[in-house]
């Protein structure tokens, strides 16, 4: 009696049987330019934000991107209540400041030099005392929900609200230039007065 020969291999077709491991160039299962499996994370690994998960570029805080610039109207009515403000400190000191004679052309105004200088003094004080140590914000400012930050939205320091208030006060004083220095705010994109610019300030919302 002939012998019986063995049943083909069917074992693709064994839902049981154990894939074959693949051999010298037999790509693998798996995603990968190679269809093999990636390498697996080590202990230590921590997923964490990179390009693409809404940090900066070196890793800054997002901070300065969600800053609400402070509207202009509202500044224009905290700068009249503070240089009301102002004033009432003042008063004891300069009521002599704007005083009115008669001569030959009429009336004329004579504002005399060192009561202006005081005035200034005062109003420099003012702002610079209160934006430096109460979180950037005169009474004015804290009313209208304001505060002074520097272009990242962090507190100023006290030597960039020196130079702020230095560079406010030598304008109001001299000439027109109070007025140019309030007219950047209504041009400028950051709605940054010249006093802002040269000391890189912001006023946003508080």
């Amino acid at each position: 009696m002939g012998s019986i020969p063995p049943p083909p291999d069917d074992r693709g077709s064994d839902p049981w049987s154990d894939p074959a491991p693949p051999g010298p160039g037999h790509p693998g299962p798996g995603p990968g330019p190679h269809h093999g499996p990636g390498p697996e994370p080590g202990p230590g690994y921590t997923p964490g934000p990179g390009p693409g998960y809404g940090g900066g570029p070196f890793g800054e805080s997002p901070q300065a991107g969600d800053m609400r610039l402070g509207g202009r109207w509202r500044r224009l009515f905290a700068g009249i209540l503070d240089l009301v403000i102002i004033s009432i400190i003042s008063s004891p000191f300069s009521y002599r400041t704007i005083s009115t004679v008669t001569g030959s052309e009429g009336f004329v105004t004579i504002t005399p030099r060192a009561e202006t200088l005081l005035v200034a003094v005062i109003g420099f004080l003012y702002y610079w005392l209160l934006t430096s140590f109460w979180n950037g914000q005169t009474l004015g400012k804290r009313l209208f929900h304001l505060r002074v930050a520097d272009l990242g939205g962090r507190r100023t320091d006290v030597g960039q609200t020196a130079i702020r208030e230095l560079v406010r006060w030598v304008m109001y004083i001299t000439c027109c230039l109070g007025w140019i220095d309030l007219a950047f705010i209504l041009f400028q994109s950051r709605k940054q007065a010249v006093h802002d610019i040269a000391a890189r300030t912001l006023v946003i919302d508080a």
